[in-house]
């Protein structure tokens, strides 16, 4: 049995009290410190006896105060998943048993709602960012969101605004792209969209509403474009050897046989 001798306030922290006790011989020690709220919540005062199980009850009490706080300060900076904050306090060594207690009291606060997380989630990404409902899925799924929380925040994201993000990224993608062929064009644009998180009826769609066929110009200029390069590549090859060498290179980025066949002839007339 333990009794309280004494309690101060904290220097640094007005709402924390330094606790000593006297474990029976006497002499006064520091035993530990406690929150306001824990201090109230125990009637901690001067002369009050205190066991085993009463130290270990109001520690185990502070803990949790204090980790709720350590949770509020990372909730404060932007929303965060439960598995978000579990593995912070994890980072922060706070014991498990502490981060149940937490959690719980931090879901009693409305603090963690996993559902509202991951529907401002999805708007978020959805307005700000160029990511495809796959990829956002993805994410959620990372920041520990059950499937069917995903499912249904995933309704946020409607397809014609899917659409329109696609078209965007389509546009900028045909812009990047101008010195390919436009079959090479079209390839690297349903790659980038595939790896952007975009279902493929949605990169069909996209595709087809926008410009994704050079004009006969461009697709000329791009031709000569690679034709060069393809020249310096095989410029140490002679005749046939050379011509066919040239033929299949870009036979392989996209052009076809008419036009390469077009090329070749205007080189041999210069």
């Amino acid at each position: 049995m333990a009794v309280i001798k004494r309690i101060t306030t904290q220097k640094k922290n007005k709402e924390r009290f330094n606790i000593f006790l006297d474990h029976g011989n006497g002499k006064e020690e520091y035993a530990f410190s406690v929150d306001q709220n824990v201090l109230i919540k125990f009637q901690l005062q001067k002369g009050l006896e205190l066991d085993d199980l009463d130290l270990s009850e109001i520690q185990f009490d502070d803990e949790v105060k204090k980790g709720i706080n350590t949770a509020v300060h990372y909730l404060s900076h932007r929303m965060r998943s439960e598995k978000e904050v579990v593995d912070y306090l994890k980072k922060k060594e706070v014991d498990g048993p502490i981060i149940q207690e937490i959690l719980h009291k931090l879901g009693e606060y409305n603090y963690i709602n996993d559902r509202d997380f991951a529907i401002a989630y999805v708007r978020t990404q959805m307005n700000t960012t160029q990511k495809g409902p796959e990829v956002i899925k993805r994410e959620l799924n990372e920041k520990g969101i059950v499937n069917h929380l995903i499912g249904e925040s995933l309704e946020e994201f409607k397809e014609e605004q899917q659409l329109a993000t696609a078209k965007n990224l389509v546009e900028k993608l045909h812009n990047k792209s101008s010195k390919v062929s436009s079959m090479e064009q079209r390839q690297k644009i349903e790659t980038a969209l595939r790896r952007k998180g975009f279902p493929w009826n949605i990169i069909e769609a996209a595709l087809a509403e926008s410009e994704d066929s050079l004009s006969e110009e461009d697709e000329w200029d791009a031709l000569k474009h690679q034709g060069e390069k393809a020249i310096k590549k095989y410029q140490k090859f002679e005749g046939y050897i050379f011509e066919q060498k040239v033929k299949q290179a870009l036979y392989r980025k996209g052009f076809n046989l008419g036009q390469i066949e077009r090329y070749l002839d205007s080189i041999k007339e210069e």
